[in-house]
């Protein structure tokens, strides 16, 4: 099969205008000033220091400590007066995973590493704020960009939302972008509806009753019994979900046993359950628990059950989405360029800001296979192309322009 998708090395620039391009080195220095300092969930105060010196530095009204760390960035366009609010937020975390780049802005961290591309989404929002504040008059409206922790874990959206982000003045409408290695530098992807999955999470620990291997009529077999359950759980999707709908249950982990002739009398399992459509939400906690105490009667086991919802689905907006889509198109070089089924069963807390007002969570095309920055995300050599965070920026300030356009 022929790729519709272009070569990186031919992507054309020319589209992004020129004040943008010019941000090109000063993109790339504040993401690997970024990835040099990589901080975890609700600990990121070098980021968020480095957040707010730049604003503050611009003269950008802005607020900290939210949520701990995040911060929230407010930019007022300076055209034909609007009540609208746009809001665009990028999350600033890091993963704990030991970095294996060998690179000039390689993480000073032990054991913490910017995998996942949030360093560049930092400094997008960062050019973002930068531009608009010195073209306030060629927008109406308010801007408002939220720098946010913990969206690796255990999710900072929430509780930015719940410290009145999205309020004062009330936001309207919000927009988001991940970079994506799953893509080539030159693409887009965006969908209405589901983009991402939603996750939740289980423990497990089964109580069985030990003995000698070779005497397994005195025991309850701990291990034949998670392995029963571990093969039940897969029919929730194969049986109980409507094929037409996506769903995953995997168990992750499974710990049981000392030595090879003794039957274990405990098991420890833990899991990941995605799925898109949110009406699913419930379903799968009481299917799990159903199954797992059904096999533990059969065989005369105990369980202690913990089950637990992360992040919802992310869910975009259909009217949001077609000005992202249109927007996306002036910015990469064909229509062609921009995927409209791009999904993923990951997670993501933007999910939650979704849940409060509409707006469109989008994918933007971050590998390089011919630099060797293909990678996967949290991958210990995750890296990606710096030309999309100029990308990043063109997309996002075309978005406020035709936000507030349309609306006048």
């Amino acid at each position: 099969m022929v790729s519709t998708f272009p070569n990186p090395a031919s992507v054309d620039l020319s589209r992004i205008r020129l004040a943008i391009r010019s941000l090109q080195p000063q993109l790339t220095e504040w993401r690997r000033r970024l990835h040099q300092q990589p901080e975890l969930g609700f600990q990121e105060k070098l980021t968020a220091e480095f957040v707010r010196y730049n604003l503050q530095e611009w003269g950008i009204e802005h607020q900290t400590g939210i949520a701990q760390t995040g911060i929230v960035a407010t930019i007022k366009g300076e055209q034909l007066p609007t009540a609208k609010v746009l809001a665009i937020r990028a999350d600033m975390d890091a993963l704990p995973i030991q970095e294996l780049n060998e690179v000039p802005y390689k993480s000073q961290h032990q054991g913490v590493m910017h995998a996942c591309g949030h360093d560049g989404h930092t400094a997008i929002a960062l050019g973002t704020a930068y531009y608009l504040q010195q073209h306030r008059q060629d927008f109406s409206g308010t801007v408002k960009i939220i720098f946010q922790p913990a969206e690796e874990s255990p999710g900072g959206a929430k509780p930015m939302i719940d410290a009145g982000v999205l309020k004062n003045p009330d936001v309207d409408a919000i927009i988001g972008l991940h970079l994506w290695n799953n893509l080539p530098l030159g693409t887009v992807g965006v969908r209405s509806g589901a983009l991402m999955a939603a996750v939740e999470s289980f423990n497990c620990t089964l109580f069985g009753k030990g003995g000698h291997g070779a005497m397994p009529h005195q025991t309850i077999d701990s291990v034949v019994v998670a392995a029963q359950i571990v093969n039940a759980l897969q029919t929730i999707v194969a049986r109980n979900v409507n094929p037409i709908d996506s769903a995953v249950v995997t168990v992750g982990e499974l710990h049981a046993g000392t030595k090879h002739n003794v039957i274990a009398d405990t098991a420890k399992m833990s899991g990941t359950v995605r799925y898109f459509n949110p009406t699913y939400q419930g379903f799968f906690a009481q299917r799990v628990e159903q199954i797992i105490a059904g096999i533990c009667q059969s065989h005369g086991a105990n369980y202690d059950l913990k089950y637990w919802g992360l992040y919802p689905p992310v869910i975009n907006n259909a009217e949001i989405t077609e000005l992202v889509r249109s927007v996306a198109e002036q910015v990469v070089e064909t229509p062609m360029s921009v995927v409209p089924e791009c999904q993923t069963m990951a997670a993501e807390d933007m999910s939650f800001f979704l849940q409060e007002v509409p707006g469109c969570y989008f994918f933007l095309g971050s590998a390089n296979p011919d630099k060797d920055l293909a990678y996967p995300h949290h991958h210990p050599r995750f890296d990606f192309d710096e030309t999309a965070l100029i990308m990043g920026v063109e997309i996002f300030v075309r978005c406020v322009e035709k936000f507030f356009n349309r609306e006048n």
